[in-house]
């Protein structure tokens, strides 16, 4: 009697065990997230120049600015700044060019898109509004 008590209770325990395949009632759902540009509220970002850093923005002439606080800004003489690969960019012709060689040869930036020295993504559209992606 005893055997056949807890024979029962193990059974009913094996079968209760939220573990058990059985009692699942949906697939676990994986943790991702997902990627949206948002237009950049300070119209800045952040980039290195001889290995200092400093954050950039451009004036309505889209020309670059940059300042190692973020609070007193002076133009950047040679208007470029370095993404994560160093390769420089700048603006011209209406357009966002970089180059990796010093620049000896420019071509235009893919889709406006650059990545900054800590990882983050940056763009600009057509009007140069600053894009950043969350």
């Amino acid at each position: 009697m005893q055997k056949s008590i807890l024979l029962a209770a193990s059974a009913f325990l094996l079968l209760a065990h939220p573990a058990f395949p059985a009692t699942r009632s949906d697939p676990p759902v994986p943790q991702y997230r997902e990627n949206n540009w948002v237009k950049s509220k300070t119209g800045a970002w952040a980039a290195r120049s001889d290995g200092k850093s400093y954050w950039y923005k451009l004036d309505k002439n889209a020309r670059v600015w940059w300042s190692p606080s973020g609070h007193e800004w002076s133009e950047v003489p040679t208007g470029m700044w370095a993404d994560k690969q160093d390769r420089q960019l700048k603006i011209g012709e209406g357009k966002l060019w970089w180059t990796a060689d010093e620049g000896k040869n420019f071509e235009e930036v893919p889709e406006w898109k650059w990545q900054g020295p800590r990882g983050e993504w940056y763009k600009f559209d057509a009007k140069w509004t600053l894009w950043v992606m969350r």
